[in-house]
Formats: C-alpha cells, structure tokens, sequence
C-alpha cells in the first residue's frame, strides 16, 4: 500500500515538473495529456485507496517515509496518516482536479500559456495531497504553503504589469 500511496501523491508532481521543464519543447497536446493521465491514475488509485478503506478490510495507516530532521530525541519525518476521512478526501481532491483538467483542455485551447498552466493545476494537486496526506504538522504546513503559494501562481496567471494599466488609468482622468 505504501507504493500506492506514494504513486497517488508524486504522479501528479511527476507530470508538473516534466510540464513545467519541458513544456516549451513539447507540443501543446502533450502537457494535458501527460498531466491529465497523471492525475487520473492518482483518482483511480485513491478511489481505490477509500474504497478499501470505507468498505473493505484495509486498515487505517500511519508512516513515516523518511526522518528529514533530528534533533537529540526530537525528529522531524514525512509520512502519511491514511484513515477513512483521509481517504475520501484523496478521493474528492483527485476527483475534483480530474475534472479541471478535463475542462482546462478546452478553455485554455487558445492561451500562449497552456502548458504552463498545466504545469501549475498539476503542482496545485500534488499541494492538496500533501495537504491531505500528511500525518505531521511540519508536513501539514508545507501543503498549505505550497496551495498558497501556486494559488498566488494561478492567480496571477494572466497578470500583466500594473503600471501599464495605471497608466491608462491616469489619462483618462486627464
């Protein structure tokens, strides 16, 4: 199960950063189809994951990957806490993600930034896992500040400089 459970969570980084490096090198088609097929087997396997964990006979899970800091008897791990809620939430944020991507394909058709922004959704659900995922609270804060800080990315996908627009913005008040 720890192979699953690592599978669901780096696919969807795996793809973000093929994406993300590559992207201008690869055809448009390419980066939905290598992110998309990603998070789709992170939903498939997390559906897999909660459905054992709901209605089978799997057990809840707490592990530690690896210890990232020690200090005396103090350590620092990352790992996963899978229960029946975390489960479900791997279930709908998979889910979720699936579905934007899927959508993304056609509303973004025309953006010069397409592949970018593939990258970004990607490397958004790998934050959500984490998120979710995480049975410490250092690795808990980490989730959320990788949601914030490709939230910031997403946000100001289209952005373009402010003082350009300031500037429109002052002459027609004169």
């Amino acid at each position: 199960m720890q192979n699953q459970l690592l599978a669901i969570v780096l696919l969807p980084l795996v793809a973000a950063l093929v994406v993300g490096l590559l992207g201008s090198k690869m055809p448009r088609q390419w980066a939905h189809r290598l992110t998309t097929l990603a998070v789709g087997a992170s939903c498939y396997l997390s559906i897999g994951v909660a459905n054992g964990l709901l209605f089978g006979d799997a057990e809840p899970l707490n592990y530690n990957l690896y210890t990232w800091a020690q200090l005396g008897n103090f350590s620092i791990n990352v790992g996963f806490m899978i229960d029946a809620l975390t489960a479900t939430m791997m279930a709908v944020v998979t889910f979720v993600s699936l579905m934007v991507h899927i959508y993304t394909i056609g509303y973004m058709k025309d953006d010069p930034g397409y592949q970018r922004f593939f990258s970004y959704i990607s490397l958004f659900t790998f934050a959500m896992l984490t998120l979710v995922m995480s049975n410490n609270f250092m690795q808990l804060f980490f989730g959320w500040e990788a949601v914030g800080l490709v939230s910031y990315l997403l946000i100001g996908f289209w952005y373009k400089k402010a003082y350009r627009y300031f500037c429109q913005f002052k002459s027609f008040f004169s």
